[in-house]
């Protein structure tokens, strides 16, 4: 299993905005074979850092999501509507691979 952490700037005018956009990839996310884990908007201190995090289970079928995301009307629809209202201003993305504790205490990655 991989899972995709992403840490975005946004305008902290246009919450709401990416909020929307959020709803609608957890769905697009999840219609790809992956589990969305949510995004995390701005609540207390910083204002313009908002996180998702996603997980599927190989780096092979994220690329695979990537790739037929590019070729999705829906995916398509989402990233028009940060083209036309540029509430992300910057995002970086990191993979992670989660540990989990199996029956005798020792924690492993699935």
């Amino acid at each position: 299993m991989i899972t995709c952490y992403l840490r975005y700037i946004i305008d902290p005018h246009k919450l709401e905005a990416f909020e929307a956009y959020g709803k609608l990839w957890i769905r697009l996310v999840e219609k790809f074979g992956g589990k969305h884990h949510g995004y995390f908007m701005p609540s207390e201190g910083v204002s313009n850092v908002a996180l998702a995090m996603f997980s599927f289970p190989s780096l092979a079928a994220y690329e695979d999501y990537r790739k037929r995301s590019f070729n999705d009307r829906e995916c398509q629809a989402a990233f028009a509507m940060n083209e036309k209202e540029r509430f992300i201003i910057s995002y970086e993305r990191s993979f992670f691979r989660p540990v989990f504790e199996d029956d005798q205490g020792v924690k492993r990655a699935p």
